[in-house]
């Protein structure tokens, strides 16, 4: 099976709403490379080897918690898995789409999760 990345950007909030989000992703694609770790920093990333067929988004994981404060989000990759995280989000989290942009084979697409 071949496997794209996913490609996630959050900023705003803290490191824990970082490691929220991230967390519900996984159920879907499984581990990130590495997970958010710097509590410093403004922007976080975290990278998903994404299948060409992610696994069927589904409910969150209980443990998925709350953020304390709005998180922006950017995924980036293949159309699939963009689609399937963005849906993975919205329902882990109240989600609102920000914005959106498509290449020849990648889709990038911004989300605003609010607490």
């Amino acid at each position: 099976m071949s496997h794209t990345q996913l490609t996630v950007t959050l900023s705003g909030g803290g490191i824990d709403d970082a490691r929220a989000v991230v967390r519900a992703l996984e159920g879907v694609f499984g581990a990130p490379d590495d997970l958010p770790a710097d509590e410093r920093a403004t922007v976080r990333t975290a990278t998903f080897r994404a299948p060409d067929s992610p696994g069927t988004a589904g409910a969150p994981p209980a443990e998925t918690g709350r953020l304390s404060a709005p998180v922006t989000v950017t995924v980036q990759g293949s159309p699939q898995a963009v689609a399937t995280a963005s849906e993975t989000l919205s329902r882990a989290f109240s989600a609102r789409e920000e914005g959106a942009a498509s290449g020849d084979q990648e889709q990038e697409r911004q989300l605003l999760l609010e607490p």
